[in-house]
């Protein structure tokens, strides 16, 4: 900003995410978090920012850009108010509940000429963005298949959407992102087991532009919390375990096993194993110093609202797959997607 004056930062919601976001803005260089948004006010007592119960009060205060981290349900009618008082945004995923919603806030933010972001944080992540730029390298060389593991149990805080929306989405811009290709068509199967009016379980494959085979396992209902990623191609595979931001490559093998019984066990395709020392920064910091940067005017790699809507509209193709029992086509948008890496 000109003067070198602090970005004035506002955050609305304060559940689980939400005193995240707080505690990453409260000590971020270049910006000040001069209020917040919350009908229950500050419960803990603890927070440097003041608490008010309306939008309008916090937008009364002044602000260059606000985080928003409300139910999914209250994303489009709190962006929308937002993007007509000129105050940029960064949207926690997904971008929207549906397709429509999602669309809305684009043509919003777009028409004001406003900075506005999704917070898929995953992209952050260090082993991901190691892996992303190893597969540019061509170290993999082709790709074959990607498949993600994200389980765990119920989180309370989620009411309005089911496991596809909310945790499904994570995979999906992920699986995109990492390998710069679009995907072409899904077929789906849910279950809710808990009780709740949205599903717990979904169980995903798909295909991408270039013909890589996409699996995804998501639910709400293992003790046993996993977020794994496992790229296969044609020299080895790469897995990512997002949750300790560990990266580890597995070779082919270049050595025959001459030992017969051994070679039956293990087979003879058994290469070298890597796991990388990277560097560990707090996604979510990252996530906000390059949101940070861009409403400031920077060059910076934030999660486009395109990008984001890209992403509801395979969500919301997994979710017709799983009610007419068929695979969807999800057509191609053809604008601000992740270049192509092979």
């Amino acid at each position: 900003m000109s003067g070198g004056r602090k970005l004035r930062a506002g955050l609305i919601g304060l559940g689980a995410m939400g005193r995240n976001h707080a505690r990453v803005l409260s000590n971020l260089d270049g910006v000040e978090l001069v209020g917040i948004v919350d009908p229950a006010g500050d419960t803990t007592g603890t927070l440097r920012a003041p608490v008010v119960p309306q939008l309008g009060d916090l937008l009364a205060m002044g602000i260059d850009y606000a985080v928003v981290a409300c139910p999914t349900a209250l994303h489009e009618p709190v962006g929308l108010e937002l993007a007509a008082n000129g105050v940029c945004a960064l949207i926690e995923k997904p971008l929207a509940q549906s397709v429509q919603a999602a669309t809305r806030l684009v043509e919003a933010f777009e028409s004001a000429g406003l900075v506005a972001g999704v917070g898929h944080i995953e992209r952050y992540n260090p082993a991901l963005q190691n892996l992303r730029t190893r597969l540019e390298a061509g170290e993999l060389g082709e790709v074959f298949q990607v498949v993600t593991r994200r389980q765990g149990p119920f989180p309370h805080r989620i009411a309005d959407v089911g496991v596809v929306m909310d945790l499904a989405t994570h995979d999906i811009d992920l699986t995109a992102w990492v390998t710069g290709q679009e995907y072409t068509s899904v077929s789906a199967r849910t279950v809710s087991r808990s009780g709740r009016l949205h599903e717990d379980m979904v169980a995903v494959v798909g295909q991408l532009a270039d013909g890589t085979m996409v699996n995804h396992l998501v639910n709400w209902l293992s003790p046993l919390k996993e977020r794994s990623t496992v790229i296969t191609g044609d020299r080895g595979c790469f897995v990512a375990d997002t949750l300790t931001a560990d990266l580890t490559f597995y070779a082919n093998g270049a050595i025959d096993t001459e030992w017969e019984a051994l070679r039956a066990f293990r087979g003879v395709a058994e290469g070298d194993m890597v796991r990388y020392a990277i560097p560990k920064r707090e996604p979510l910091l990252v996530e906000h110093e390059r949101f940070r940067d861009a409403v400031e005017g920077k060059q910076s790699d934030i999660v486009t609202l395109r990008q984001g809507l890209r992403t509801v509209q395979v969500a919301a193709g997994l979710l017709e797959s799983a009610s007419i029992g068929s695979v969807v086509t999800v057509a191609s948008t053809g604008s601000d997607q992740e270049p192509a890496l092979r």
